[in-house]
């Protein structure tokens, strides 16, 4: 008997839940995006692993998703700023490969390890303001120290004057809000453009040792070619956002994961387990992206008895796969930094694996074990168990970390 496709919350009140509701099907899923919209999700980790890596799956749904290419989707639908930019997240093939080579001087292994110091001093410089907090008041350390972490990384990575820093914070949390109705991420969507826009022209003007001037310098080796202005901005605004948000998460929850289990906190903070263990634990355990949108059927591919008909969409569904217990086990529901295997696919995989991970890692290296350093006794404000997620069923973290720092 067939089932009635499981409609996905909005505010992701419950995204672990419901990974395991859609689990519970198969492999593979139909489930119902905003708007009543269909796509399968892979919740098992070998199967979306193999999709992801798949050449019959693609990110364009210009050229392989039905339901785009009919009209279907039109600018009333909420999700179309995720699967109608103009960049390497939304490219194909030979089109993905040219964009991708164009974009890889900006994230070299030597412009990544180079960012070490600004990190450390970011790092120290927030510190030293929550120290500043009276005692026996709580702070919140998602807004205090996981936000403005990668924040201003991502900001001086990209060259970001200070004149449009604060319009681009608020329309990147906007990007992830899938709780927005039509007509707000519509707005936001345009605004963002319009900011990401206004910083090529600022970058074009004046140049430095940025992201932004590199990409608008940028040539392909073998044809001259280069980014068109679309595409820039486009990826600009994929830079940003998937730069700012993942981390957040990835600091948020392996904050949460070590106030909320003692006696690893202790294996962790006194050196018995190293830090990398707990941010790929943390990566598993609960994916920065729980669902990410969107890819499609090439052609119709075959998982067991399931076909997933050409021209269908796919969703990747990191949070899901992180847990699946045919990779993980029975305890695959439990936060364990001891485990052996903490293999995750939360960067995804394949052509598409995330080319800020290194950077991602990097952060959450620098900045985690020094919060735990300089507070030593840091404790939940509130019950753990009271605290909300943020109001995306992708982005997956909470919206406060209120706590006492002493």
């Amino acid at each position: 008997m067939e089932h009635e496709p499981i409609v996905l919350d909005t505010t992701g009140a419950d995204i672990q839940g419901e990974s395991a509701r859609i689990r519970a099907r198969g492999p593979v899923a139909v489930v119902a995006l905003p708007g009543g919209v269909p796509a399968w999700s892979a919740t098992d980790a070998a199967v979306l692993k193999s999709l992801l890596a798949d050449p019959r799956v693609s990110k364009d749904p210009r050229q392989h998703w039905s339901s785009f290419i009919n009209g279907e989707i039109t600018e009333a639908w909420p999700l179309l700023p995720w699967v109608a930019v103009d960049n390497m997240f939304t490219a194909y093939g030979a089109d993905h490969r040219r964009l991708r080579k164009l974009v890889s001087p900006a994230f070299t292994h030597r412009r990544t390890t180079a960012l070490r110091p600004r990190i450390e001093a970011i790092t120290e410089n927030l510190l030293n303001a929550l120290a500043a907090t009276l005692p026996g008041e709580s702070v919140d350390l998602r807004a205090g120290f996981a936000y403005p972490v990668p924040i201003q990384v991502i900001t001086e990575m990209m060259g970001v004057p200070e004149h449009l820093g604060g319009g681009l914070h608020k329309c990147v949390d906007g990007f992830f809000d899938t709780s927005f109705t039509p007509e707000q991420a519509q707005a936001n969507y345009l605004e963002m453009y319009r900011l990401v826009s206004e910083l090529v022209a600022y970058r074009s003007e004046h140049p430095g040792d940025d992201v932004t001037s590199v990409l608008i310098a940028t040539r392909a080796e073998e044809d001259g070619s280069k980014l068109s202005e679309k595409e820039l901005v486009d990826t600009l605004m994929l830079v940003i956002n998937a730069g700012h948000e993942t981390t957040v998460n990835l600091l948020d929850q392996a904050i949460f994961a070590l106030l909320t289990h003692p006696e690893q906190r202790a294996d962790v903070v006194e050196g018995r387990v190293p830090w990398s263990d707990l941010v790929e634990e943390t990566l598993r355990y609960e994916a920065p992206v729980a669902h990410l949108p969107l890819r499609y059927a090439v052609d119709d591919i075959d998982i067991g008895d399931i076909r997933i008909p050409k021209g269908e969409a796919i969703l990747a569904s990191y949070a899901g796969a992180g847990r699946d217990p045919n990779l993980h086990g029975p305890t695959a529901d439990q936060f364990d930094v001891h485990r052996t295997n903490k293999d995750h696919l939360s960067f995804g995989h394949g052509a598409h694996h995330c080319i800020g991970a290194p950077l991602a890692r990097l952060e959450a290296a620098i900045a985690l074990p020094a919060l735990f350093e300089r507070f030593p006794n840091l404790r939940f404000a509130v019950d753990p168990a009271q605290l909300q997620p943020v109001g995306s069923f992708v982005s997956n973290g909470h919206r406060q970390l209120p706590v006492y720092l002493g």
